[in-house]
């Protein structure tokens, strides 16, 4: 990193101000800044005026830091004295605009209404405040990033226009379904179940337009499903919407809706009858975005305290026919919601990402259009991770791999909310069913036999050296510990 040159244009207003730029012009230089400074640099017989217009135009001069005080203003404004020539310099250059970022106005004082002092030129320009002593260091920090150029929020990288943008972009004619669903919900309506019911099943049936055409030799690639994945984005938002509005007003019992949604879905993730020759990786694009309707879907009701609804959907059975994996049982558990995905560890393998998780990556980026946190998809795996415990211990299902917990996984991540809030017994109570427990006690017992392994039942989710600590984000030592 090269040393930059700045210099420090100012007035001479008092004994006081003239030692605080010195020191600022000490601190700049003590943190790798090259700086010109009149006190410094302009000697005995030197041309001042030929000093200041050399500072403000010199082109390896890269910035000038302009100290506002209320004398300053007074001569800028004023063209008074040698800072009313330097500032005709100052503003010619600014107005001419070769270099917006050449300049930059740091405000020393304030006026009596805590109003900033700014010359007539740069009212109308972005300036840094080190007037006030609590905020000085960190907009002392703002300037060395201004001067070094390094800001603290870069401009991302320009990326790829969504696949569901494109003209040949899939249209399910769910729009209108769910806008009717969503007025007649939220307002209480009678039709509401009807529409509800109505969008549910134009949702469940247009899934299979994203079907992948498989060429005529080989697997589909990640390309493709990442590209499925992509286009699928608008209709995920739009259920958002319809779920949050539901979970939201709640005006009807939904409970049987959405689990036959759900059975509805999950069986795009399995091969059809129609279908005799097919790859583990050729309905990968059904299986990612089911899992992420199904953690929307819980995610919101929880939001919305819908404890009883949760609970009922992940201790119901999914009737999946004979497209189940299980022949023997067509009934699944919740778990069936998170299968596993080829396609995206054969393109982090391919691409050399060497990422932790490329699934919980795309939820994450994916979770940013969606109205609903990251953390609280988190929160959501995590419930579903502990009832899958329960219920393992109890030979009743496999654990549930929370895929997006790898982001809390690196780091002391403290309790999830709906947890923090158990440290009240009532509170706790209210959850407990979600998490498949009777108790603090038996919660403890379980994540206690989570820890110590219990045979090849349990695994604790990890990610090369880094571990879910089970405890802490439960809250466990402070749960029902209030009323």
């Amino acid at each position: 990193m090269s040393t930059p040159k700045a210099f420090i244009s100012y007035s001479w207003s008092s004994p006081d101000h003239e030692k605080w730029v010195i020191d600022l012009a000490t601190q700049l230089r003590e943190n790798g800044v090259d700086v010109i400074l009149d006190k410094w640099d302009l000697k005995e017989g030197h041309d001042a005026v030929a000093f200041m217009e050399k500072m403000v135009t010199d082109p390896e001069v890269k910035k000038v830091v302009v100290v506002l005080d209320h004398v300053y203003v007074e001569k800028a404004d004023g063209r008074k004295g040698g800072v009313g020539t330097e500032t005709q310099i100052v503003s010619a250059e600014v107005y001419k605009k070769l270099d917006q970022n050449k300049f930059v106005g740091v405000i020393s004082e304030r006026n009596d209404h805590g109003q900033p002092f700014l010359p007539t030129y740069y009212k109308s320009r972005i300036y840094i405040d080190l007037s006030d002593r609590d905020s000085y260091a960190k907009n002392f920090e703002q300037l060395l990033r201004w001067i070094f150029d390094k800001p603290l929020h870069e401009k991302p990288d320009l990326g790829k226009a969504p696949e569901f943008l494109k003209d040949s972009a899939i249209h399910l004619g769910t729009q209108s379904r769910a806008r009717r669903a969503t007025d007649l919900i939220r307002n209480g309506m009678p039709g509401a179940p009807g529409a509800l019911e109505e969008y549910f099943a134009t949702f469940g049936d247009g899934i299979e337009q994203f079907r992948i055409s498989k060429p005529d030799a080989g697997a589909l690639s990640d390309d493709d499903i990442v590209a499925s994945i992509d286009s699928f984005l608008p209709y995920r938002n739009e259920f958002i919407e319809v779920v949050s509005t539901l979970s939201r007003c709640w005006p009807f019992d939904a409970t049987r809706n959405l689990q036959s949604f759900l059975e509805r879905s999950a069986i795009y993730m399995f091969r059809p009858s129609t279908i005799n020759q097919w790859t583990d990786t050729d309905f990968d694009n059904f299986k990612f975005v089911v899992h992420e309707l199904f953690l929307y879907l819980i995610a919101l009701l929880i939001r919305n305290e819908r404890f009883s609804t949760v609970t009922e959907l992940l201790n119901a059975g999914y009737y999946l026919g004979d497209v189940s994996e299980n022949r023997r049982q067509p009934i699944e558990s919740f778990e069936i919601f998170r299968p596993y995905l080829r396609s995206l560890e054969n393109r982090n393998q391919r691409l050399q990402l060497r990422r932790l998780s490329l699934r919980a990556d795309f939820l994450e980026k994916r979770s940013h259009s969606s109205g609903v946190s990251f953390k609280l998809l988190m929160q959501t795996d995590f419930i579903l991770f502990l009832r899958s415990c329960v219920g393992a211990l109890k030979g009743e299902m496999r654990q549930w791999w929370p895929e997006t917990l790898v982001y809390a996984a690196s780091r002391s991540y403290g309790p999830f909310e709906i947890f923090a809030r158990a440290q009240s017994l009532s509170y706790f109570e209210k959850i407990k069913g979600m998490v498949g427990v009777g108790s603090v006690k038996e919660l403890s017992e379980m994540i206690d036999a989570l820890g110590s392994g219990h045979g090849a039942r349990l695994h604790i989710p990890r990610w090369e050296f880094d571990s879910v600590n089970s405890a802490e984000l439960s809250n466990l030592v402070n749960l029902g510990t209030k009323p």
